[in-house]
């Protein structure tokens, strides 16, 4: 008989107990495993024993700026990250997005509604993973979407945010075509206007300067004003 797989992996940071216990039901109830922390230094902890899949962070911490949370994640972990918090400014959930958040909820919400947005994060990801592999050489490089890493030439690794993979990957999926911000709102999701076009413009820049382009005139990731982005080379997959 076949053995069920294992099951997604959410870690869940909020301070709020009863919070923490109604997003833990609801996932667990709909099929993940969960883990849940209520300070930032048990979390880090945590995520050493079990990397998770997905981290839920709230925003107001009693021992850690959320933000930083959030920005250490995105640079040091290949897990989708979801802000939920009760900051309900533009610039917060600017500022989020920005530092490499891949969505934002706003306090109060319905917990069927984090559980949907969980999925639909997952299936972008996964609809990437079986159109083109986990392994794209580009122009000396090589980016490797299982281990969030992009390898030079020479051999020296950096790595690359969850946000930033999705972006990357759509480039290298259309190599030499132009894809406009409409195309990539379509593809990455969210809600389109200033907050969306911000964090793309963000996410750009980091992959620009982890490839070692010269921002005044790069050779790969082209901006086309007015229209959108071309990435330039030829790209095989494996």
């Amino acid at each position: 008989m076949t053995q069920p797989g294992p099951r997604t992996h959410v870690a869940i940071l909020d301070d709020e107990p009863d919070i923490r216990r109604m997003l833990a039901d609801a996932l667990e109830d709909a099929g993940f495993s969960t883990a849940c922390y209520a300070r930032a230094s048990e979390f880090e902890a945590g995520l050493k024993r079990r990397a998770p899949e997905v981290c839920l962070v709230d925003l107001g911490l009693p021992d850690r700026d959320g933000l930083a949370v959030v920005h250490r994640l995105a640079l040091e972990s290949g897990a989708a990250i979801i802000i939920i918090s009760g900051r309900a400014q533009v610039q917060d959930r600017v500022t989020g997005l920005e530092l490499g958040a891949d969505d934002y909820i706003i306090k109060p919400f319905d917990p069927a509604e984090v559980v949907a947005r969980i999925r639909a994060r997952l299936r972008r990801g996964r609809a990437g993973t079986d159109r083109g592999g986990s392994i794209a050489r580009f122009a000396g490089w090589t980016a490797d979407f299982d281990r969030y890493s992009l390898c030079d030439a020479g051999g020296r690794e950096s790595p690359f945010s969850h946000a930033e993979g999705e972006v990357l990957r759509l480039f290298l999926e259309s190599p030499n075509r132009l894809i406009s911000r409409a195309q990539m709102q379509e593809s990455l999701g969210g809600a389109a206007g200033d907050s969306f076009d911000r964090a793309m413009d963000v996410r750009i820049s980091r992959l620009r300067t982890k490839l070692s382009e010269d921002p005044r005139n790069p050779r790969l990731i082209k901006t086309i004003y007015g229209a959108g982005y071309i990435f330039l080379g030829d790209v095989s997959w494996a």
